[in-house]
């Protein structure tokens, strides 16, 4: 992929998000374009639609005003002409385009994502429960990097995406211009690290719950509700408006705390996988 590829399908992602009201690819695969493009695979038919191919991940996005003549199908198929699978893609939004698209080539809806989201406007925290550990909760320093991911990998073993995060990973996250080290937010004691509310700024007013991340070892005694409680009042303090979170749409404890919070969940708000040739994945 070359720079000319890059910037069209920046201009047709963009025409998408518009028309859409959602981005059509997320936060990571931006983040592999533009770090490791020499990995990827793309077809770019000039501003029209696209493909990308990351491994077993496909993205496809066509331009609104080229829809509806048969050029999304038509690029699927070629990427797919490639292998059999497996394939997993991911619709942003939950597009009623990608759904039949989905149908009509043997993709099976596997995962539901939903957006929460809430205003900043009070604390949101239902009886905010205290720590009961003796933790100090600061943001961020150089050197508590191995600690973090540590937590992060055991907070999410399970999660097919947050649980994979690696040092240069933790880095190009770091790297990104929304990145501020007074963000990120740490419970600790001493040199160990107990949890992480990692906060991020998405414009002058919206702001998001970006990943929370407890040590298994201290579940059920208040980090992540005061990591939380902390974050959206850093948020506050930012002039921010509003704020948003994910989570998996079948996580109904996480579900259930967000709305005690204040969260809510729109319909549209709902991004969904779609896999072919493989088992449903982890949750």
């Amino acid at each position: 992929m070359d720079a000319a590829d890059l910037a069209r399908i920046e201009t047709i992602s963009r025409a998408a998000a518009d028309a859409d009201g959602a981005e059509p690819l997320d936060e990571g695969a931006w983040r592999r374009l533009r770090n490791h493009a020499h990995e990827i695979a793309s077809t770019v038919e000039d501003e029209a639609g696209f493909t990308v191919v990351d491994g077993d991940l496909l993205h496809l996005v066509v331009a609104p005003d080229h829809r509806g003549r048969g050029l999304g199908r038509r690029l699927l198929d070629a990427a797919l002409a490639d292998r059999p699978g497996p394939w997993q893609a991911w619709s942003h939004g939950d597009h009623p385009g990608a759904a039949a698209l989905a149908r009509d080539t043997g993709f099976a809806r596997v995962r539901d994502l939903w957006v929460m989201r809430r205003p900043l406007a009070g604390d949101g925290q239902a009886g905010r429960p205290g720590i009961r550990l003796t933790l100090e909760i600061r943001p961020f320093q150089p050197g508590d990097e191995a600690e973090l991911l540590r937590v992060n990998a055991a907070a999410f073993a399970h999660h097919p995406e947050q649980g994979s995060m690696d040092a240069a990973e933790l880095a190009e996250r770091m790297a990104e211009p929304w990145f501020e080290p007074a963000d990120l937010i740490v419970a600790a004691q001493g040199d160990r690290m107990y949890g992480f509310h990692w906060t991020k700024r998405h414009s002058a007013t919206l702001g998001e719950v970006y990943v929370v991340a407890v040590d298994p070892a201290v579940h059920g005694r208040g980090v992540g509700n005061a990591l939380v409680d902390v974050g959206l009042r850093h948020l506050r303090s930012l002039g921010l408006d509003d704020v948003l979170l994910y989570v998996e749409a079948d996580n109904a404890p996480a579900v259930h705390l967000y709305e005690k919070l204040g969260f809510t969940h729109a319909p549209a708000d709902t991004h969904v996988m779609y896999t072919r040739g493989v088992s449903a994945p982890a949750s």
